[in-house]
């Protein structure tokens, strides 16, 4: 397995772990309140902060044992082009959702909620999209 792709790896597990570990904390907070009405802000910025801090403490420990961490080819630079077109999606669709909410007078937690879950999706789902070109090679879209 290459240097890129283990990092993809451990992108998409840190976004989707620190994801899991926020629903977690908030619904378990929700347990003697309305949603809305949970203090979401620290748990939040807290997964954002651990999934960075984890994957970039990962991508180190990852890139100390591998040979091959400078050698990004044509590829690998043609695989995160294409991941990042299909993770970026969701970034629009959350960014468009958090609008509509915005427009609807939504409440904060939910507008923050919307955005963070289409950030989450878009590293989950851009990281499986390269990690297939990875195994199955390139597809053509």
């Amino acid at each position: 397995m290459s240097y890129e792709e283990k990092r993809t790896w451990i992108l998409g597990v840190a976004a989707g772990v620190s994801y899991a570990i926020y629903l977690i904390v908030v619904l378990t907070r929700a347990r003697h309140t309305a949603l809305p009405e949970v203090a979401y802000v620290g748990p939040l910025l807290w997964a954002v902060g651990g999934s960075i801090v984890a994957s970039i403490v990962a991508s180190i420990a990852v890139s100390i044992g591998s040979r091959d961490r400078d050698r990004r080819d044509q590829r690998d630079r043609e695989i995160d082009r294409r991941g990042t077109i299909v993770g970026n999606g969701f970034v629009v669709l959350g960014a468009v959702a958090a609008m509509v909410l915005a427009m609807a007078d939504g409440d904060r937690f939910w507008i923050a909620n919307v955005v963070y879950l289409g950030f989450t999706l878009s590293a989950v789902v851009g990281a499986a999209a390269k990690l297939v070109a990875y195994r199955r090679g390139m597809w053509p879209w």
